[in-house]
């Protein structure tokens, strides 16, 4: 398998097209006039992430992850990285010197920091095509690559969650490891992003692991071309995660393994990893021929394995294995982006071919590709991460958008084929079929026609009015809550970052795996009786009850206890012990005020 490579052109063509791209979302977003930053579309996350930075710059410690005004009396503490609140604090803080308005300074933050992170994704994708197809491949990739970016959602304006943060670092590290052969930095940075990557967040376990398994057996099949690689990258994963580890994890917490956050538990491993590659490929005993260094690493497998069965058992178990099966069957089971394969099979096969086509068809080209012969070194990169990411989708449709962003790179390379083709020589077919190229590399062209097909055999149905925020997903919907005096709200988990973000309120239930005992009160008093809720009410210091009638957790809650508290306040069946609040009364989102007797 043959490391050599030809140099992309200048890097500054390739950004400024993905610049470009950036722009041109950003001009879409304000023609429709931003409108994801008064209706979050019930993206939670983003409104917490919001929350945290505020918190961070009103004072709260760097290491203090609480998140005080969600769960019970002192709040839980979140499994997220400073690493994504670190840069929107310092635009928040740029902006409001600037403009005087903090208020102006987080609409910039919440337009320029998705904007950002999708121009370096579409630059990394860009460049990352350009190694594996040449240069003829990079304008498909730029157009190709913004239109599925835009497709699967992460980089809309308001979009402050952590995975657009974790797909950017995940190409970038891919690109990077594309372009070692020929750039002697590449593949130390290369390490740098799987590292920080994973710090961000652990969906992105199996795709740095994919990275790093596939820079190992690279170094074993071709000891000439890759062992300065397989070292560089090494020495950047286990230096980084050291960084990490000693800047975001504070000292008290050294010996605290945690599963689900970076902590002592993946520190040791990417250490390990990282500093066990770069020390097998330095030795000459363990990296002189093909067998040494497939034995080397073998062993370098088993004892990461071992370490991790003695001192992190708990971490080999399912991700949602401790949750409370009343969390799992009213909450985790209904979350799209961890619904499985067959489930979107049996009930979405819409969102099937949304989220699977590309993937499948970029899967079929790299089959094709191999049983050709043709297999390179960036073939084993690229079909690598695709394969693993198409796998994790079929487990979590979350894992589609990874997969979704890989397919661009080998869809890239056909579309160049046949552009290449279709100008050598000219003809209506060639034309044709590098047409057909282009637009079934279009994840949006699939979505589309699927939908259509199945409008097509589906009932014509009520159109509802776009302007009536039926499951309070808007800024609008909370606005009388917001002006009533700080208190702590008993609300549905779906409503719970809404408010903390808009309002100075404090609430129960909000939908995070470590908030176990605030969800399972919430459930509680919604699904219980009147004197549970009451209960619950009293002994909580609750000041006020907010109630969505359109949103589908509460629609939910009702057919689950039709006789329990949530399902008659929407009947209409209002207790003794709460007041309406009259201003609310038909709005989306009521309130009622919890009365002397309460």
């Amino acid at each position: 398998m043959s490391v050599k490579a030809t140099p992309c052109p200048s890097w500054r063509n390739d950004l400024a097209l993905a610049l470009i791209a950036a722009l041109v979302l950003v001009a879409v977003s304000a023609c429709n006039g931003f409108r994801e930053l008064t209706n979050a579309g019930g993206d939670n996350d983003s409104l917490l992430r919001l929350v945290e930075v505020r918190d961070m710059l009103a004072g709260q410690g760097w290491f203090d992850l609480h998140q005080y005004r969600m769960g019970l009396e002192g709040g839980f503490v979140m499994h997220w990285s400073r690493l994504v609140d670190a840069p929107l604090a310092a635009i928040i803080l740029s902006a409001s010197a600037l403009t005087g308005s903090m208020a102006m300074a987080e609409a910039i933050a919440q337009i320029l920091w998705p904007a950002l992170l999708f121009c370096a994704a579409v630059f990394f994708t860009a460049r990352a095509a350009c190694s594996f197809a040449g240069a003829g491949a990079v304008l498909p990739a730029v157009v190709v690559g913004a239109a599925a970016l835009h497709f699967i959602g992460i980089f809309s304006p308001g979009a402050l969650d952590h995975h657009n943060v974790q797909l950017t670092l995940t190409m970038a590290s891919l690109s990077l490891l594309l372009e070692a052969p020929v750039r002697r930095w590449a593949a130390l940075f290369s390490g740098l992003c799987a590292a920080l990557t994973l710090a961000v967040g652990m969906e992105t376990a199996p795709y740095v692991a994919a990275i790093g398994a596939c820079t190992a057996i690279l170094f074993v099949v071709d000891l000439g071309g890759e062992r300065r690689i397989a070292m560089d990258f090494g020495l950047g994963f286990a230096g980084v995660s050291a960084l990490v580890f000693v800047t975001t994890i504070p000292p008290s917490a050294w010996g605290q393994a945690q599963c689900d956050a970076f902590s002592t538990v993946q520190f040791v491993v990417a250490a390990l990893a990282g500093a066990g590659l770069a020390t097998i490929v330095s030795v000459d005993a363990a990296s002189r021929t093909r067998r040494r260094r497939l034995i080397s690493l073998g062993l370098l497998a088993a004892v990461l394995g071992a370490v991790v069965v003695s001192l992190f058992p708990q971490c080999l178990a399912a991700p949602y294995a401790n949750l409370d099966p009343r969390l799992r069957e009213l909450w985790l089971d209904y979350i799209d982006e961890a619904q499985s394969l067959y489930k979107l099979v049996l009930y979405d096969p819409v969102r099937v071919v949304a989220r699977f086509a590309t993937p499948l068809l970029a899967v079929a080209l790299m089959a094709l590709r191999f049983s050709r012969g043709g297999w390179r070194r960036q073939d084993s990169l690229v079909g690598g991460l695709l394969v693993v990411a198409l796998l994790v989708s079929a487990w979590e449709v979350r894992g589609s958008t990874f997969s979704i962003a890989f397919a661009v790179i080998p869809l890239s390379a056909w579309i160049a084929k046949w552009r290449q083709r279709a100008e050598t020589s000219p003809s209506r077919g060639a034309l044709l079929r590098m047409v057909a190229a282009w637009l079934i590399s279009v994840n949006a062209i699939w979505s589309a026609a699927a939908e259509a097909t199945s409008s097509a055999f589906e009932t014509r149905a009520a159109v509802k009015d776009a302007s009536v925020d039926g499951s309070c997903q808007g800024k609008a919907s909370f606005a009388a809550l917001s002006r009533m005096p700080d208190t702590t709200v008993l609300a549905i988990s779906n409503l719970g970052s809404p408010i903390l973000a808009y309002s100075g309120h404090r609430v129960f239930a909000g939908p995070y795996h470590r908030n176990i005992a605030g969800n399972l009160l919430a459930l509680d008093a919604f699904l219980g009786s009147d004197a549970d809720a009451r209960s619950v009410v009293k002994s909580h210091h609750v000041g006020l009850v907010a109630v969505c009638r359109g949103n589908p957790e509460s629609q939910l809650f009702a057919a689950t206890a039709p006789d329990g508290f949530l399902a008659g306040l929407m009947r209409g069946n209002v207790p003794e012990w709460l007041e309406p609040v009259a201003d609310t009364k038909g709005a989306p989102l009521e309130l009622y005020r919890v009365g002397p007797n309460g």
